[in-house]
């Protein structure tokens, strides 16, 4: 098996074993280091040697022992002697959802959440998390073992939580997610618009819990909306990496299996009975999909549905997007009105999606000198040095 396929059957058993493991021994930080170490182990035993008959088997004997010499390092007796036994059969069950919701704990920033779910859940390396999010190998390998040790200081326990309390992480679970998902589509900061295996990660996570929890709305919300968004990558940038808006780009090159796939899922998860902000945030990415030309969009669906959006889940990126489309449907005077709102939101006042919409709709206004200004401004507050590249050229064709 070639060395790529090996990561992906990795990626896909290393969760199952941790959650065996944490199931069994209750000690998080302890198992999730053995895991990573067996699928270190792995990733270089196996493409030369082969996969064994049993992968899974393998990765929980080889992630057994290793905690097991982390234990008498320590000389823990009292854990030793319980670590100590043969390893177990590692169960048909798979607790990637419950190893999901701890990774998720609310005792943890966002960050922290999103670095501890790539490294347990995903199956990235320290370094591969680290090289996605620009950041030195330490600086991450401290907020992941800070996210542990918050962890065990929680006293959390391995299982899922009931009622309204299992609402709740699940939407910090999605959340995390998105966050994933949107820092791979389109990365932060970096040469580079997109961080494509940060993007598969999150659609390949989504998967799992879709398929963990078929029923959910928001579950197929979330997937449809990752699905429908990345079907567009490769038409976002030219040959040399520089951006192309949505309305400029080639729709032939859309990838149109993954339209379908996230056409069906946003018409499933709208027919759930509580619509929630990725199911709307699915229904408008598939409304763009649904358009052969960007002349064809429709906006007054587009508009309606961040209209309802922003009732739901108020958010000034909602509102600045929804006045793109209602510049679209009723002129570009009455996006900037809108826009003009959001001047006093700290959130958002700096941000360069501000500065560079209201460019936008200053330029369809006819108000080149403003529009100049105001691309510039945005090229200066981004990080994202394709983003950047963009802004300025469209600055470029307005100098006075």
């Amino acid at each position: 098996m070639s060395g790529p396929a090996v990561e992906d059957l990795l990626r896909r058993l290393m969760p199952q074993v941790l959650g065996a493991l944490v199931r069994r021994h209750g000690q998080f930080e302890g198992c999730e280091d053995a895991v990573q170490e067996a699928g270190l182990a792995a990733s270089v035993q196996w493409p030369a040697d082969g996969v064994p008959d049993n992968p899974r088997g393998w990765l929980m004997t080889v992630a057994s022992r290793r905690l097991i010499d982390h234990v008498r390092s320590e000389h823990a007796r009292r854990e030793r002697e319980t670590v100590a036994e043969p390893a177990p059969d590692v169960p048909d069950t798979d607790d990637t959802l419950v190893l999901l919701f701890l990774c998720c704990h609310p005792a943890l920033t966002a960050a922290s959440q999103t670095a501890l779910t790539l490294r347990a859940v995903g199956g990235l390396t320290t370094a591969e998390i680290a090289r996605a999010f620009l950041v030195p190998e330490a600086t991450m390998a401290a907020r992941i073992s800070r996210a542990k040790q918050r962890i065990r200081a929680a006293g959390s326990v391995f299982r899922l939580p009931d009622g309204a309390a299992f609402e709740e992480r699940l939407r910090v679970v999605l959340h995390v997610l998105y966050l994933i998902f949107n820092e791979g589509y389109t990365a932060s900061s970096g040469s580079s618009l997109h961080r494509v295996e940060l993007a598969w990660e999150a659609i390949r996570l989504a998967r799992l819990v879709r398929a963990q929890l078929p029923q959910d709305g928001e579950v197929a919300g979330l997937l449809a909306l990752m699905l429908l968004t990345h079907a567009r990558r490769a038409a976002r940038t030219t040959p040399g990496g520089d951006l192309v808006p949505l309305d400029e780009q080639d729709r032939s090159v859309w990838d149109r299996e993954l339209i379908e796939e996230g056409l069906a899922l946003a018409r499933v998860s709208l027919g759930a009975p509580v619509l929630g902000p990725y199911q709307l945030q699915a229904a408008i990415a598939a409304t763009h999909a649904d358009a052969a030309t960007a002349g064809e969009t429709d906006w007054r669906q587009v508009y309606a549905l961040y209209l309802i959006l922003e009732r739901i889940a108020p958010n000034p990126m909602v509102t600045l997007n929804r006045a793109i489309a209602l510049a679209e449907v009723a002129g570009p005077g009455e996006g900037l009105a809108l826009l003009a709102g959001l001047d006093a939101d700290e959130r958002v006042r700096g941000h360069h999606r501000l500065a560079s919409v209201r460019a936008h709709l200053l330029e369809k206004a006819g108000e080149p000198a403003a529009a100049y200004e105001n691309f510039r401004r945005a090229a200066k507050a981004t990080a994202s040095l394709a983003e950047r590249r963009y802004l300025e050229s469209r600055a470029a064709r307005l100098r006075p």
